[in-house]
């Protein structure tokens, strides 16, 4: 490749990475939390399973958003090419990238000692992690200053406890 064929492409990563957007995290963790706190109202099953439900859940969600750009806001501006489609997908991926943390969580739950309901609880709060550290991200990318960040992550906090919350009145 030419030096200056590299360089240009350095200059778009630089570029793609300036522009990211992390709101698709912040509600992948969302999601992530949502998903395991249906899973434990249901009873106890295999671990994988949970990993199974939080990967494929996941995928929908990011199928449906990149449905939702291309078909909805993007088709009335712009003629669908495979770069566009490329370039939607690239930028709803953090909704699936979400879910891996929650779901190593569950994985390696037994290694840590715990029961099924402790790697529930170990998921959603790695989740609601994600989810305060995507919203920062997000703020710091978008050059928000220390309050705004602090106020960005204290609202996905509360959202993230709220929904917690959920899964002890589901259980009572």
């Amino acid at each position: 490749m030419p030096r200056h064929d590299r360089a240009a492409a350095r200059e778009h990563l630089r570029e793609r990475r300036a522009h990211a957007d992390y709101t698709g995290g912040v509600y992948g963790s969302m999601l992530a939390t949502t998903v395991v706190i249906g899973a434990g109202t249901v009873g106890e099953f295999p671990r994988l399973y949970v990993v199974v439900l939080l990967f494929l859940s996941a995928v929908a969600f990011w199928m449906a958003h990149v449905h939702a750009q291309l078909f909805g806001a993007r088709l009335a501006q712009q003629a669908l090419d495979r770069h566009t489609v490329l370039h939607v997908c690239r930028d709803e991926w953090p909704i699936v990238k979400a879910a891996v943390p929650p779901a190593l969580a569950v994985a390696v739950s037994p290694l840590l000692g715990l029961d099924f309901t402790g790697a529930l609880w170990l998921a959603v709060a790695v989740a609601v992690a994600g989810q305060v550290g995507w919203s920062v991200a997000a703020a710091q990318r978008a050059g928000a200053s220390g309050r705004q960040t602090a106020l960005s992550a204290l609202v996905n906090l509360v959202i993230g406890l709220l929904i917690m919350s959920f899964k002890i009145f589901l259980k009572h």
